[in-house]
């Protein structure tokens, strides 16, 4: 029987290298690009993958000229893909700092409209099945602590959202993964409230196991938070943090 692959962007995260363990139990090739090629190759050794189970790659979301050639020089075209680059500045550093809001942008929309366009765009690639993207509750509603980091993340959602009609026929599921709060490198010193914070296995999880529905949101209490942040009046949103 032949392996399926998987193709991880961004997959120096926290939440991609646990997505590769569980990719791996799964029997799947995987294909794990990022920027940051010698940590993955470091933790690739720490795990003694075999050779022919995990290929590395370079990837920079936000060169979007490289996109095209990344695609077409993979090894095997992928069955799922996974998108889960990331880059955080805070509200008030942004609002100050329009590269690095811009950096956010590029990485989490623009970057990741750029090569899955080109993915779902191979029509030869029959094989696909799967495309998943990492969002954030942050971007449910706009809130004045993080609207810039959420907008990002909103924008991203609503192209997946799109991306999931527009594959409808040629029956590719499309998820999008809505996390709280991960305790992660990208999360490490903010002073974030330790009863809703989660592993980034437990979203690798819902990633590697997303079922058909557009929205999965890990964890009881952020399906509650989820439900509450999406039809909150306004006037209630204003108040918050």
């Amino acid at each position: 029987m032949q392996r399926k692959t998987v193709l991880l962007l961004g997959a120096n995260s926290d939440v991609a290298k646990a997505a590769i363990l569980l990719y791996a139990a799964k029997g799947f090739r995987i294909i794990a690009a990022s920027r940051s090629t010698d940590a993955l190759q470091a933790f690739a050794d720490q795990q003694s993958f075999p050779k022919e189970l995990l290929t590395i790659l370079y990837f920079d979301a936000a060169d979007f000229d490289s996109h095209a050639g990344f695609y077409q020089q993979l090894p095997e075209k992928p069955h799922i893909v996974v998108y889960a680059a990331g880059y955080l500045k805070n509200n008030e550093e942004a609002l100050l700092d329009f590269p690095g809001s811009f950096r956010m942008m590029q990485v989490h929309y623009a970057g990741a409209v750029s090569i899955l366009n080109i993915i779902a765009m191979d029509t030869e690639n029959v094989r696909l099945e799967r495309i998943i993207g990492l969002s954030s509750l942050s971007g449910v509603r706009g809130r004045k602590s993080n609207f810039i980091y959420g907008s990002t993340k909103s924008a991203f959602t609503q192209y997946l959202a799109g991306l999931r009609q527009y594959l409808f026929n040629r029956r590719v599921t499309v998820n999008v993964i809505v996390a709280g709060y991960i305790r992660s490198k990208m999360t490490a010193g903010l002073h974030l409230p330790e009863s809703l914070m989660l592993e980034p296995d437990f979203i690798a999880k819902a990633v590697v196991e997303a079922g058909n529905s557009l929205i999965v949101v890990p964890g009881f209490k952020w399906k509650l938070i989820y439900t509450i942040l999406k039809w909150m009046p306004e006037r209630l949103v204003a108040r918050l943090p």
